[in-house]
């Protein structure tokens, strides 16, 4: 689901030139947005969709969710700045951690923190809350 976003928004570039900056907003609901995009930075919280799949498809699947939404705000994995990964059991870190190895490109690690939480829906085995660097927004990616 993308969220409205007005002709001006659209057609801001990211850049010091737009004043002020806009927040653009995608995917809003009356409570969350998928993604919500202000000065040059993407926030992205995603959970996953297949929540009866085991710990390692369901990394595949919120991760798969989080680079589409990564392109469409303007940006992509390897522009990722920080995550912030809770799990529901650290029994399902190293499986976790080896989707996630295999889906970030290398030498693009950001910075990260993996903690243990007791999430909203007991069939959340995984959540992932990033910031990543936006080059800028167009009118196609709203």
């Amino acid at each position: 689901m993308q969220a409205a976003a007005s002709t001006q928004q659209a057609c801001c570039f990211l850049t010091q030139d737009c004043k002020p900056m806009n927040i653009i907003r995608f995917g809003t609901t009356r409570r969350f947005s998928d993604a919500v995009v202000h000065n040059g930075t993407a926030y992205i919280v995603e959970v996953p969709s297949n929540l009866d799949a085991d710990i390692s498809a369901q990394t595949e699947n919120l991760l798969a969710s989080i680079g589409r939404l990564l392109l469409q705000v303007g940006s992509d994995s390897a522009r990722i700045l920080q995550a912030t990964i809770y799990l529901a059991d650290m029994q399902d870190y190293d499986a976790m951690n080896r989707v996630w190895d295999a889906w970030l490109p290398e030498g693009s690690a950001p910075v990260r923190a993996c903690v243990e939480a007791k999430l909203a829906t007991p069939q959340y085995r995984v959540e992932i809350a990033l910031t990543a660097a936006v080059s800028q927004i167009t009118p196609e990616k709203i």
